[in-house]
């Protein structure tokens, strides 16, 4: 079991940056990912890490402006976020998968555990 709790979220103006955490706890997962959701949309991707190698994917939405990283130490999952538009606000999501890196990184089936999320607004 991997228990993961979201933190960071809030308001924003148009170019402005946060830092969302996710703090995991139990055992430890192999790829932890970013998803939000906007309000009559689907759940979507952000970005990924693996756990040992920091190997990592963004979705074309965020890359070049968004930043995940991990920190052993504090089992902590960040999502740097910079040059915020508002069509990125959303509820973020952390979810971390078992079952190692293969081609479905992106897709949210692939993780078995969720954090709450937490909301990001940004304002134009």
């Amino acid at each position: 079991q991997v228990q993961l709790v979201e933190s960071g979220g809030g308001l924003v103006q148009a170019g402005g940056s946060l830092r969302l955490a996710c703090a995991a706890s139990g055992d430890t997962a192999t790829t932890y990912g970013w998803f939000r959701q906007a309000p009559g949309k689907e759940r979507e991707f952000v970005a990924t890490i693996t756990w040992r190698g920091g190997l990592t994917y963004y979705s074309t939405a965020v890359r070049g402006r968004f930043t995940i990283s991990r920190d052993g130490a504090k089992s902590t999952v960040y999502l740097q976020m910079n040059s915020l538009r508002p069509e990125d606000a959303a509820i973020y999501y952390c979810a971390a998968s078992t079952t190692g890196w293969d081609l479905n990184v992106a897709l949210a089936q692939k993780y078995e555990y969720w954090g709450q999320g937490t909301q990001v607004t940004v304002s134009s």
